[in-house]
């Protein structure tokens, strides 16, 4: 006979301790333990239907061959540049977001084809499912829909099919029998990926898990679920706005870092395979004041982004320091070294500041960018024609060099930029795009630029 007690687990790294305390002395999370009932039982087996069909044994480093996994396609070209070229037979991929930014619906785009699939949804009817299906046009032959929050029963259902992807929706909804506490709890959450974590190990079988977040925005459940899995995706943007941002935070199989540009349509998301002609204005066109124009690096891919401020006079005693997809903190330093090194008043000056296209960068490079746009809209003057900024700023005022300073230049001609502010050109090849070499802020061509807009 099973018995049980009850002890308190931390929320961030799944720690347990027999009270209630304050500070998690593993990973140091104030405020993170929650109340849990466990099952104490000793030795208790598995289901039979998640062992595996070949124990491990230890073996020799040196007679392991190096044989190329052969990856599954998703069907999407971003999702395969995500994953590192593919879907890898037996992944655990978790993929989170706010509610409505479109999780569901890019896993549902995945059963297009013969290739057999299982859906599980432990949130939405098949019914529900089908009208969404039928709205996004997808023809999926092979593909199955269960409505099921058991785990074990579940697993009877994939004994039988057999899919050779499985997608779960959500991981916070199913619960195993034999696990005390209820569906979504730390306990339920830790146990259930585990089992699917054999399962997908054993058969090389990829599962997608669909995982909510909470109020701060991190993934909801014990932090111990992001180190189970083998790729974290995260699915950002506003549900009222059309373009989504795919991130990757986590993949065992490929690059961190990476970024994939979805667009929202009534059929679905669709890959934005040129990003940058809605990240910025087009450089024919007269430039408004206020605005510059950067680039930063998403991974492998070079993305210019459009930078707006404001600059108006205080309406109250306090100055408003208001940034949107750039650190508050580090605008505040950019402004404080215009005042320093170029002499500006801005103490007395509210400022605004956005990344066009729901982008939030935190690549040094676009410190000159902020810069420039903020002494565009203190003067109100547009910066020259079709110009690129890119360069990190010290608190000396000196300009820093920044990496792959070529592959900036060489898309910023593609997109017809003729000019660029950078601290020093690519060494071997002469880019096509016209160089200054700025040094500092107090650099002879940037006080003539600033010269001119106070003019």
């Amino acid at each position: 006979m099973s018995s049980s007690k009850v002890v308190y687990l931390c929320q961030n790294c799944g720690a347990d301790s027999p009270k209630w305390v304050g500070k998690c002395g593993v990973c140091n999370a104030w405020n993170s333990y929650v109340e849990q009932v466990v099952d104490v039982q000793k030795n208790k087996s598995r289901p039979a239907s998640l062992t595996r069909v070949k124990d491990p044994v230890p073996i020799l480093l040196s007679d392991i061959s190096q044989t190329q996994t052969q990856r599954l396609s998703s069907g999407q070209k971003a999702l395969d540049l995500l994953l590192g070229g593919g879907i890898v037979p037996g992944s655990l991929i978790l993929l989170g977001g706010e509610p409505g930014v479109g999780k569901s619906t890019l896993l549902l785009q995945l059963l297009t084809g013969d290739r057999k699939s299982l859906y599980v949804s432990g949130e939405e009817s098949p019914e529900q499912i089908k009208l969404r299906v039928e709205r996004l046009g997808v023809k999926a032959a092979q593909s199955y829909l269960l409505a099921e929050t058991a785990l074990d029963k579940i697993m009877t259902h994939v004994r039988k099919l057999i899919p050779e992807i499985l997608v779960i929706d959500s991981i916070q909804t199913l619960y195993m029998a034999d696990v005390l506490g209820s569906a979504g709890s730390l306990t339920q959450i830790r146990e259930c990926t585990a089992q699917l974590m054999q399962y997908a190990k054993s058969y090389a079988v990829p599962i997608f898990l669909v995982g909510h977040i909470n109020k701060e925005g991190a993934l909801a459940g014990p932090k111990v679920l992001e180190h189970m899995v083998d790729v974290v995706l995260q699915f950002e943007g506003d549900p009222d706005q059309m373009y989504r941002l795919l991130r990757v935070h986590k993949n065992r199989f490929g690059p961190t870092h990476e970024l994939g540009i979805y667009q929202m349509e009534t059929k679905g998301l669709i890959e934005v395979k040129n990003p940058n002609f809605l990240l910025f204005s087009s450089p024919t066109e007269i430039p408004p004041t206020g605005i510059s124009v950067g680039a930063v690096l998403e991974g492998n891919r070079v993305l210019l982004v459009e930078v707006q401020a404001l600059v108006s006079p205080a309406t109250y005693g306090t100055v408003q320091r208001v940034s949107t997809g750039f650190d508050a903190k580090r605008l505040n330093m950019l402004i404080a070294l215009l005042e320093k090194k170029v002499g500006v008043a801005l103490r007395t000056q509210d400022v605004f500041l956005n990344i066009t296209g729901g982008l939030k960068v935190s690549d040094p490079a676009m410190d000159l960018p902020v810069c420039l746009s903020v002494l565009s809209s203190l003067y109100d003057k547009p910066l020259p024609h079709g110009t690129l900024c890119v360069a990190e700023l010290g608190l000396s005022g000196e300009l820093r060099p920044i990496a792959r300073i070529d592959k900036r230049l060489g898309e910023a001609q593609k997109l017809g930029f003729t000019q660029a502010l950078i601290p020093e050109a690519p060494k071997g090849q002469s880019p096509k795009v016209e160089v200054h070499n700025i040094n500092c802020l107090s650099h002879k061509y940037l006080a003539k630029l600033v010269q001119e807009l106070w003019q």
